[in-house]
């Protein structure tokens, strides 16, 4: 899947992704492939993300959306 994470100043990450685990209003919850369609707020926390290659990566955050369509999964930072 595609994983786009971006905030007012710049492209943070963009790239391919196995998965990604972000801080939800409600509780953390982790995207996969081919995940349904969602729109979510997030809380201050760490988005977790694991290339590719099957490198881990994470990105601390204060706050953001999140929207994932289409094997896309779009995260707008704070």
């Amino acid at each position: 899947m595609t994983l786009k994470i971006i905030s007012a100043q710049e492209i943070v990450f963009e790239g391919q992704a196995k998965s990604v685990t972000l801080p939800g209003t409600l509780g953390a919850f982790t995207v996969l492939d081919r995940h349904a369609s969602l729109i979510s707020t997030l809380t201050k926390g760490t988005i977790t993300y694991t290339a590719d290659d099957g490198a881990e990566h994470s990105i601390e955050i204060p706050g953001g959306l999140a929207d994932i369509d289409n094997n896309v999964v779009s995260v707008c930072i704070y």
